[in-house]
């Protein structure tokens, strides 16, 4: 839940690109042609924590959220000047938003907003809720973002990438052949809807390449810590159905590895959206990348849901090692039985996870998949 702090008056800091000079640019220029003013140098290349070469400003009409997303400036703005949208999709500089009377504006960010420091690579992801200012041809200007909640992100670079905001249900999307199904990359994604509140659907495709008795024994691990798990195939039009009811009047985003079927799925579920596909490489095993940026699609039945970009690795957001086990639902339970209160779970003696994995209660995948995560590893 975000809570805001009464202030409206907040110090915050801006990024480094955004600070005044320290002193002029045709500083040697001047000195060659004897054009300085010694007189005023000195007091002119003034050297402190206050003044042009500090990065904090003092903004008035502006307040602190914290949420599980992190602390952000949210700008107080003139509502009546102002129409109230959500965010489509983010292309460089400008982003689509619709409106409430489903009219979508062309819209540039306002300057405030990219400049002030964040751990965010961009301030504007898809699924915001923003007030406009818009101007003719429907175009406009962001002028604030509204608080958020149900984030999709990961780590790059070690900032944080938001792919989509304001969602509650999250469908991981993978294959079970052409690209193979990484059971770790799930894991990862359901860290990541825990920690965020989101609630996950793991959804199998292509099952129409394998014998779907030979997904039953990873289907079964998920199923019995009460995930839902949905077997897919959008050439047979298998499991289609209950996808679309799944998305029924929800706000859903669909994340997985390139070559999935993403796109494919949605294209069987509104058949009207033709969205671009490709197929598998078939030298590679990996899939082409056709959905370049995080896009929302209003749903005929009721409901958005944002296609998301492939990805090939997912490193976890603000998730230190010591709360990995406890997203994890089938180790959280087996945490307090250990002898140490402070145990990893890794090569500590009377650990009850090591136990449990040992008499089978545990499943041996799902436990090297927490060290990996926990260590801080990437899949290849």
């Amino acid at each position: 839940m975000a809570k805001k702090n009464k202030s409206k008056k907040v110090r915050v800091a801006f990024r480094k690109n955004r600070s005044k000079r320290v002193r002029e640019s045709d500083f040697t220029r001047k000195f060659k042609k004897d054009e300085l003013d010694h007189d005023q140098l000195t007091s002119g290349e003034r050297v402190s924590g206050k003044g042009d070469i500090s990065r904090k400003r003092t903004i008035h009409g502006v307040e602190l959220v914290e949420s599980d997303s992190g602390t952000t400036v949210h700008l107080e703005v003139d509502r009546t000047k102002c129409i109230a949208g959500r965010v489509l999709k983010v292309q460089g500089l400008v982003s689509e938003v619709m409106a409430e009377d489903e009219q979508v504006y062309h819209c540039a960010t306002r300057r405030l907003l990219k400049t002030l420091a964040t751990d965010q690579r961009h301030v504007v992801a898809a699924g915001d809720r923003v007030w406009i200012r818009t101007a003719v041809n429907n175009e406009g200007i962001i002028e604030s973002v509204e608080p958020r909640y149900g984030v999709l992100s990961r780590a790059s670079k070690n900032r944080q990438h938001v792919i989509v905001a304001n969602v509650d249900q999250l469908l991981i999307i993978t294959s079970a052949g052409q690209p193979t199904i990484k059971p770790n990359l799930i894991d990862r994604y359901i860290v990541t809807a825990e920690k965020a509140g989101i609630r996950p659907v793991i959804c199998i495709n292509k099952i129409d390449l394998v014998d779907p008795a030979d997904l039953q024994p990873l289907a079964g691990v998920y199923g019995q810590m009460g995930y839902e798990v949905l077997l897919l195939s959008a050439t047979d039009n298998i499991g289609i159905d209950r996808l679309r009811e799944l998305l029924k009047d929800r706000e859903s985003v669909l994340s997985g590895q390139s070559g999935v079927g993403k796109s494919t799925l949605l294209n069987a579920i509104e058949p009207g959206l033709q969205l671009r596909v490709a197929a598998v490489s078939s030298g590679t095993d990996k899939g082409r990348h056709t959905t370049t940026t995080a896009a929302l699609v209003p749903l005929s039945t009721g409901g958005d849901v944002v296609d998301t970009p492939g990805i090939r690795q997912f490193q976890l957001w603000d998730v230190i090692p010591e709360e990995v086990a406890g997203y994890f639902r089938d180790i959280r339970p087996l945490i307090n039985s250990c002898k140490f209160p402070n145990c990893s779970h890794t090569h500590e003696n009377d650990c009850a996870v090591k136990h449990a994995v040992a008499d089978g209660y545990l499943d041996t995948r799902r436990y090297e998949s927490f060290c990996q995560i926990q260590a801080g590893e990437m899949e290849n």
